[in-house]
């Protein structure tokens, strides 16, 4: 894992920091695991603008990722490391000994050539994905299932990770990347080791025009609109937005907005922090 420094022979290349790609070995994806990929630039059936600052952005090709990795006890060998541009993380080509191929995502350490198994006869090895209930304590976590079957949910993004912290009858302990302590199934999946492309977040896009690449539109500060167009909008010259809120008049920044009932609270046992 790597970055450079472009020089700053533009005013677009001037404090851009791009990845350095060293963990990639092939750029062309695999034909059979690419699905088209629709983009609506923020508008419904009707073609009315219902989603604000999107639209643009390249034309993509969706990757097919095992996100539930059911091939239980079937050894694959990493036939190589893919960036995918739909995520952050980059994603690992898996040839299967029944000729099966499929993507997972990355994880960090992942080499080509190295076998992976899931099921719970895995060894907890970096790439395995394995029931939480046969995980070791302490062990580095990714690619976290909620609810058995579902797939992975949970620390999938570039550079993430969960900590299994304990074990108790049927739940499991697991500090997630927010900092939240909740309880889970320990017939859940989770894959060893943390997400790869750990230095996505030192990245710099260096000009207005790459996030336009990515589909993001210009987003307009609520300070400067109209009172007609947002609660924070008005007032003469450079007058501040009195207490922050959203676009509805839901106050931001501290103010807690999950439901106290929601059936899900019993399993939070500490709040992610703010």
């Amino acid at each position: 894992m790597s970055v450079r420094k472009l020089k700053p022979i533009t005013p677009g290349q001037r404090f851009r920091v791009v990845n350095g790609f060293d963990a990639i070995t092939t750029d062309k994806p695999e034909k059979s695991l690419l699905a088209p990929k629709k983009r609506s630039g923020g508008r419904n059936s009707q073609g009315r603008m219902t989603m604000r600052y999107k639209g643009g952005g390249h034309k993509r090709r969706y990757r097919i990722i095992d996100f539930k990795r059911t091939k239980v006890g079937i050894p694959a060998e990493v036939a190589s490391i893919q960036y995918d541009p739909n995520r952050t993380a980059f994603i690992a080509l898996l040839n299967y000994q029944d000729g099966e191929k499929t993507y997972i995502i990355a994880q960090n350490g992942l080499q080509v050539g190295q076998t992976v198994v899931s099921g719970e006869g895995a060894s907890p090895e970096i790439g395995n994905a394995m029931p939480l209930a046969n995980i070791p304590l302490g062990t580095i976590i990714s690619c976290v299932e909620l609810r058995p079957g579902q797939g992975a949910v949970m620390a999938r993004s570039a550079g993430a990770f969960a900590q299994l912290m304990a074990r108790d009858g049927k739940f499991a302990t697991i500090k997630l990347p927010s900092g939240e302590t909740r309880l889970i199934l320990v017939t859940c999946m989770a894959t060893i080791g943390a997400v790869s492309n750990s230095d996505h977040q030192l990245l710099v896009s260096g000009k207005a025009g790459r996030s336009r690449w990515l589909g993001r539109r210009p987003r307009t500060r609520p300070v400067v609109m109209n009172p007609v167009d947002h609660p924070m909008g008005g007032g003469e010259g450079k007058s501040s937005g009195g207490h922050p809120r959203s676009r509805n008049g839901i106050p931001a920044k501290g103010f807690r907005t999950r439901s106290r009932t929601k059936a899900s609270n019993k399993y939070i046992l500490e709040r992610r922090k703010k």
